[in-house]
């Protein structure tokens, strides 16, 4: 009997059903995000030649030069050193139409001796007038140099005219009608001209050496350049 039931609780130890093991749960993985491209800031295109600085105006130079050099160009106007000092020393001026008439209250003040430097600085400053080299000219060469010698014999200067806006091919005719006349004033008349085509002159030339361009020439016997 003991061997008959050992033997039960054997077939019943082998037919007891085997524990079933729970199923591992395995996490679907994870669902990835494709990465968000951020396009990259877009940057200006830098010019390939940059534009360069605009240049100074010609009254910016004027009013930045060094006394030094703006009354040597000033001297070049006006022959009076005191008229160029007095111009010189009232910069910065705002503007071209102030200079102007700073120049021109200059020229109305300047004393017999100041006038009288000035003209004698125009000495040095003819230049040969459009015409005089053409063929067929020499008469009227001739009669121009005997004008001035006449002129100069009479009030101790030269003839100082202003041609700025006179045109090349009338020029000849204007000096030698404008010499002929004025040998006919007294000294005291032609002081008073003579130093108003001075400071017309002057104010040409002022003018020229203040605008907005390089080029050279010009009725009024253009010379003054601002250096340094």
């Amino acid at each position: 009997m003991r061997l008959r039931h050992a033997h039960l609780r054997v077939t019943l130890a082998q037919r007891r059903p085997h524990r079933r093991e729970a199923p591992t749960t395995v996490a679907p993985p994870e669902a990835t995000t494709p990465p968000t491209h951020h396009p990259a800031p877009e940057v200006p295109l830098l010019s390939e030649s940059p534009q360069a600085p605009a240049p100074a105006s010609g009254l910016t130079r004027f009013n930045a030069a060094l006394p030094s050099s703006v009354e040597g160009a000033l001297i070049a106007c006006c022959g009076s050193r005191r008229w160029a000092a007095r111009i010189a020393l009232h910069r910065p001026y705002p503007d071209v139409a102030s200079l102007l008439a700073a120049a021109s209250e200059a020229s109305y003040d300047l004393s017999p001796t100041d006038l009288a430097e000035a003209l004698a600085d125009e000495s040095g400053v003819r230049q040969p007038l459009p015409g005089l080299r053409a063929p067929g000219s020499t008469a009227a060469h001739t009669a121009l140099q005997a004008a001035h010698a006449a002129y100069e014999r009479k009030f101790g200067h030269v003839f100082v005219v202003c041609l700025d806006g006179c045109r090349p091919e009338e020029m000849l005719d204007r000096v030698l009608s404008a010499v002929r006349t004025r040998l006919d004033n007294d000294p005291e008349e032609e002081r008073l001209v003579a130093a108003e085509e001075l400071r017309r002159t002057a104010l040409a030339r002022l003018e020229h050496l203040v605008a907005d361009h390089t080029e050279t020439g010009g009725g009024a016997g253009i010379r003054p350049a601002l250096r340094g």
